[in-house]
């Protein structure tokens, strides 16, 4: 009879996290999208639906089986003829169609090609913050899909044929021509093996064939390639060039987009990023030639707001399971949030959290005003490079804290924060590293001087009661004059992006939020490690701000 190895009973482990409600737990978002989404404009009760459905273990699971099933390049068919098709796990495809059918991937896209409605950038801000707090691979199509539109505003006879394709709510994985399809993503490939940032290194050629082109080179990182279409940028006789890509010729063929191979990325596991050379493949010009990067400036900016939404929202997510980690473990016969030095420190990573969640919605809140208002289109300019630098460079540190809070069982696969740390660093990286984005900060600040001093002014007088608030704006005017500016961009960058997080938690926030904040981010006096102590009334508020109590 064998032996039950029954030798020992389970205690002092957390519960499973379960259902949770990404919307009406979190009052750090809630509190922001208030703040600033336009009044009255919001509709809540959709932001309230998305939290209680992406919140539940159903679509935790689904992020969990995307990513422990890779997607897999089928380069051939069984008969050896060049397939170039990538299959992904059917988690993958349900995450995306409820992607869609919320609208993240086009719902600031009215039919007209201009922005659907006031607060539409904050409204979606949310719902991909939540969305982070899930998965974050099959945000990339989302993601590119939503800022792609913007290039396509260059060539409006491919934006009348694409936009109600690209808006609809449905999402249609099968591989065929786009006019088949009831709905579209759209897909990037930009950087090549010897330019990576500096895309105007580019060596792929568009040669014209009739109203057309042939695209002959290839791209290092070419995202998402199952998409329907591709921006890409290729030189063509008038220069660096933008260019649409399909992934089915007008004929109905296959494009000749050759899939040479998947990347093995530390993370972002779920998503195909892969290397792709272009045959002569068939791609209609989108903007004038020579005009590649204009026509590509929104469409960077769009993907940048959201790498720092979504970094936001995977400091949430890694938060979260600390916190609950802490309100179950007991350690010297006290829970672990009780003990004096781990209470600190997940107090501390909730207010950095609070921070980089306030300046997300308010630079959404820029986006969203940014054609009636100058000042909020400098904002929105200025700022968003500045608040990728902070953000998303802080993400890995943060989500790595809140991996120690968990001991172990943090490091260990089965539990979702390995995950999550592997998944950090991305955002940081895409769309301009921290170094690119301190230099464009920099040559931001240099050709909108009238815009920058207006922003200055505006904090001084918004945010220049705040503990540090001086000492930041004083390091901030001078990292602007120093003739050694460029090699200070960090730092420089990093002082306003702290302002704008100290401004904005004063507008959203309780008061006491805002002023611990400034008080030990602003005034250069935050150890580097998390754990600088706070009132004990605002840890409580903070843990429950962040993590509402559940029964």
């Amino acid at each position: 009879m064998p032996l039950p190895f029954a030798t020992h009973e389970v205690f002092n482990q957390p519960p499973a996290l379960g259902d949770t409600d990404l919307w009406a737990g979190d009052a750090a978002l809630a509190g922001a999208v208030r703040a600033f989404g336009a009044a009255g404009k919001i509709d809540e009760q959709a932001l309230a639906a998305f939290g209680r459905r992406w919140g539940t273990a159903a679509m935790a699971e689904y992020g969990r089986l995307a990513n422990e099933n890779p997607p897999k390049l089928r380069s051939y068919d069984a008969r050896g003829n060049r397939a170039d098709v990538v299959e992904f796990h059917p988690a993958y495809h349900a995450l995306m169609r409820e992607a869609i059918a919320a609208g993240i991937h086009s719902s600031i896209w009215g039919e007209d090609g201009g922005v659907a409605a006031p607060g539409a950038f904050v409204a979606r801000a949310a719902l991909v913050h939540m969305q982070t707090a899930v998965e974050q691979g099959h945000q990339c199509p989302i993601v590119m899909t939503n800022a792609a539109t913007a290039a396509l505003k260059a060539e409006p006879a491919l934006m009348k044929e694409w936009l109600p394709r690209i808006r609809s709510r449905e999402y249609d994985p099968h591989f065929r021509p786009a006019a088949e399809k009831a709905g579209v993503t759209l897909g990037m490939g930009m950087t090549e093996k010897q330019g990576g940032s500096d895309v105007r290194a580019n060596t792929t050629r568009a040669e014209p064939d009739g109203d057309a082109y042939r695209i002959i080179g290839h791209k290092w990182f070419f995202s998402a390639p199952m998409c329907d279409a591709f921006l890409v940028l290729a030189q063509a006789k008038g220069g660096l060039t933008c260019f649409l890509a399909p992934r089915f010729r007008p004929d109905g063929h296959v494009n000749a987009l050759r899939l040479n191979r998947l990347k093995d990325k530390l993370g972002n596991r779920s998503n195909a990023s892969s290397e792709v050379e272009f045959e002569g493949a068939f791609a209609w010009r989108c903007g004038a030639e020579g005009t590649g990067v204009k026509t590509i400036i929104e469409m960077v900016q769009l993907t940048r707001l959201d790498c720092v939404v979504a970094s936001a929202g995977l400091m949430q997510a890694a938060l979260m399971q600390a916190i609950h980690h802490v309100r179950h473990r007991s350690v010297f016969q006290k829970k672990l949030v009780d003990q004096p030095l781990m209470r600190t420190v997940i107090a501390d990573l909730a207010l950095e959290r609070e921070g980089a969640v306030a300046l997300a919605i308010r630079l959404a809140a820029a986006f969203d005003r940014a054609g009636s208002d100058p000042e909020e289109a400098a904002f929105a300019r200025l700022v968003t490079p500045v608040a990728k630098l902070w953000i998303c460079k802080a993400a890995p540190g943060f989500v790595y804290e809140t991996m120690e809070c968990l001991g172990g069982n943090g490091y260990v696969e089965e539990w979702p924060l390995a995950r999550f740390y592997r998944e950090a660093p991305v955002n940081a990286i895409w769309e301009g590293s921290g170094n690119i984005m301190a230099l464009d900060f920099l040559r931001g600040a240099a050709r909108e001087q009238e815009g920058l001093a207006q922003l200055i002014a505006k904090l001084e007088k918004s945010a220049g009661d705040l503990p540090g608030a001086g000492t930041a704006i004083a390091r901030l005017k001078q990292g602007l004059a120093d003739p050694r500016r460029e090699a200070n961009a960090r730092r420089t960058g990093e002082s306003l992006a702290l302002l704008a997080a100290a401004d904005a938690l004063k507008q959203s926030a309780p008061a006491e939020i805002a002023e611990n904040f400034a008080r030990n981010r602003l005034a250069g006096l935050a150890g580097r490690n998390f754990g600088d102590p706070l009132p004990e009334r605002l840890a409580d508020s903070l843990l429950e701000r962040s993590f509402a109590s559940q029964n």
